[in-house]
């Protein structure tokens, strides 16, 4: 296909988000033969140490420097892409705050096809794009054509695509920030006003390399002590779905997730939580994930390495034993 495919990388701090490698798959889905464009916004030194970064993985990465884009603003950027972007493009963004506010709005301006929160792309043909999407907090999936003829914009959801790490690439950083006059970066009708950091609690499950993790599947506020157990017995530490903090059983510090906090484990069990896709965008870092959930369908079945179907109040108790056993 003719069609150039663009994705947008997400950064901090110099660093480009774990999206960035996952992107190049999902565009291998809509062309296995694609050279697919990097775009990286910003301002600072640590811009450029991203642009090096990506072009060891993208074919080309184009580069806008501009001080309006010190942070992250969707309708600023909005303004930057019209003017950058071909009419027909196809641009892919991780589905997370930032790429939630970014792509709607991106699409009507370019008049292109949407489709948000895709988990699986099957392909073009007749120059429609299938992909899936995932309802009722994933229960069910809907298969969806989009019509690429005046291109699109997708937001692909974080973990759904294996990170492509070959970094063969060796692109060529293209700088593009001549493109950006005062007319097309206006700060907007809103501006940036502080950055409010994640409280920290007793434990700092960002810096965990194993994590047992529990869901509504506990039931009980007594039956916690079999996860404590548990994850003492592993070396890690608890943490936990958003219902275990509604019901104030952990605090916020622990709560894994889009409203709580981005972990990196090498090791996640998850206990009794189902896995929606507000769950899963914070895990990053391509863990092993062991999923143990009483319900077959459950979503968290779809991104975990191991898959128990059973109920936590049996099997975890078990476990722990067994580990201990092993340890001796």
């Amino acid at each position: 296909m003719a069609q150039q495919i663009f994705a947008y990388i997400l950064h901090k701090d110099g660093v480009a988000a774990d999206t960035a490698l996952e992107l190049i798959t999902a565009a291998r889905k809509i062309d296995p033969d694609a050279s697919v464009t990097a775009i990286v916004l910003g301002t600072g030194a640590g811009l450029d140490a991203v642009c090096q970064d990506i072009a060891a993985s993208y074919t080309e990465v184009w580069k806008v420097d501009h001080e309006a884009l010190a942070y992250p603003n969707a309708e600023v950027i909005r303004g930057i892409l019209i003017h950058i972007l071909p009419t027909d493009g196809i641009v892919l963004v991780p589905h997370e705050h930032f790429g939630m506010d970014l792509a709607p709005g991106l699409s009507i301006k370019l008049d292109a096809s949407f489709i948000p929160d895709a988990v699986e792309i099957e392909g073009v043909e007749d120059g429609k794009l299938k992909g899936v999407r995932q309802e009722y907090s994933g229960m069910a999936s809907t298969h969806v054509l989009c019509d690429l003829s005046n291109g699109a914009v997708i937001t692909t959801r974080p973990g759904s695509f294996k990170a492509d790490e070959s970094k063969s690439a060796n692109g060529q950083v293209v700088d593009k920030s001549a493109t950006v006059v005062d007319g097309n970066a206006q700060a907007g009708r809103r501006r940036f006003l502080e950055i409010v950091e994640a409280e920290v609690g007793d434990v700092d499950i960002t810096k965990s390399e194993i994590l047992v993790s529990v869901g509504r599947g506990v039931e009980e506020e007594d039956n916690m002590e079999i996860v404590f157990d548990l994850a003492e017995a592993m070396g890690g530490d608890v943490s936990c779905s958003r219902p275990i903090v509604d019901a104030k059983w952990l605090e916020k510090s622990r709560q894994v997730g889009t409203s709580g906090q981005t972990v990196k484990p090498k090791v996640y069990m998850a206990l009794g939580i189902s896995g929606s896709f507000q769950h899963i965008g914070g895990i990053k870092g391509s863990p092993f994930i062991v999923a143990i959930n009483k319900n077959p369908k459950a979503p968290i079945f779809q991104v975990a390495d191991v898959g128990v179907v059973g109920d936590i109040l049996e099997f975890t108790p078990e476990l722990t034993d067994k580990i201990n056993e092993i340890k001796g």
